[in-house]
């Protein structure tokens, strides 16, 4: 027998009346599918695991891509690679072992990735214009980087934010579509430039949507963007708490509000959507709870619910996987990036 806490059996009564109104569904099981595997990531001798940023799956099913912030210090959080010489982006074979790594030195504050179908690396810098050092030339870009770290692309003006087609402010999370083209969420600042930019596969600026605001269309902090199998863009709207849904021109299709507050967005290849929540709590977004919801990407109907395990989240603010992505085989790995922990999920039913 299942058991619901009132939370979600509110969830799953606002669900009814969404489906009277035609509007999407969301529930939450009240027994988690999965149990976390703690210590999986093993990092090489004497480094420490950092603030852990997106994490995504390699295009061959068998490798997890992490964003790992250089410093493991809790006082240089938004700044952790400004001074290291560790690299940030690494990959894990599904054992948990690092098989390769690359970024020295080349950003402040890596937040997003995703991985295209030839196996670049995408990588974008989301710091904050008041932590990059005077004539630093890191911040406000996104890079591609071949799979062993060879620099390929760069887009944005190095360490100046711009709202114009060239620039960025502080562009928070990337996707590449399947034909090449690249969308970039702009950014994760509340009050910086939220929207969507549109590139070619050969890095030409083609067009972007938004603007802050509450309205459809209007973001504040883009966190995430995710494209599903049928090519819809998927935007981790966080400080609206809301996820918009547009096509590849910028149309407005949906709106969703039963996944929390999203941080981040992925798609399995099952028709399923997951969708970290790491800040939930009276304040940010009172009546939800940090976690990972999981639902049906057709529908928005939420099957699960894997609640934030570790202490009361009304304490534990910001503390959740900011970012979440599935292997072949069903397992979630979360990225942390305040406990600085690359959490794996096992999926047990």
């Amino acid at each position: 027998m299942s058991v619901r806490s009132p939370s979600a059996l509110f969830t799953a009564l606002l669900g009814i009346a969404l489906l009277a109104a035609g509007g999407p569904l969301s529930a939450q099981s009240g027994r988690s599918p999965y149990r976390t595997v703690d210590d999986w990531a093993q990092l090489p001798d004497g480094r420490e695991m950092g603030a852990v940023g997106k994490v995504t799956i390699d295009t061959d099913g068998e490798h997890v891509w992490a964003v790992i912030r250089c410093d493991a210090g809790g006082d240089r959080f938004g700044s952790e690679c400004r001074d290291s010489e560790l690299d940030p982006v690494v990959k894990f074979d599904l054992d948990g072992k690092v098989v390769e790594s690359f970024g020295s030195g080349m950003f402040i504050w890596p937040h997003g990735i995703d991985v295209d179908a030839d196996g670049n690396v995408w990588v974008t810098d989301a710091v904050s214009s008041v932590n990059i050092p005077e004539g630093d030339t890191r911040g406000h870009q996104v890079i591609k980087f071949s799979p062993t770290g060879e620099v390929l692309m760069k887009l944005g003006t190095p360490g100046v934010a711009g709202s114009g087609p060239d620039g960025f402010n502080s562009p928070a999370d990337v996707v590449v579509a399947p034909d090449g083209t690249v969308f970039i969420a702009d950014g994760h600042n509340a009050t910086g430039n939220n929207r969507v930019k549109k590139y070619s596969s050969a890095g030409d600026f083609i067009m972007s949507w938004g603007q802050t605001g509450y309205a459809p269309g209007e973001f504040r902090a883009l966190h995430a963007i995710d494209m599903d199998a049928s090519g819809r863009i998927f935007v981790g709207d966080r400080s609206n708490n809301r996820i918009q849904i547009f096509d590849q021109q910028g149309t407005h299709l949906a709106t969703w509000t039963q996944f929390g507050r999203p941080s981040g967005i992925f798609f399995d290849g099952n028709g399923q959507i997951f969708v970290a929540d790491s800040e939930s709590d009276d304040i940010e977004n009172p009546g939800w709870e940090m976690g990972i919801r999981i639902g049906n990407v057709e529908t928005g109907w939420v099957t699960d619910f894997v609640i934030y395990p570790w202490g009361d989240p009304r304490d534990r603010a910001g503390n959740g996987a900011e970012f979440v992505a599935v292997d072949r085989d069903g397992n979630m790995y979360g990225g942390e990036p305040r406990p600085r922990k690359l959490q794996k999920y096992m999926k047990v039913r």
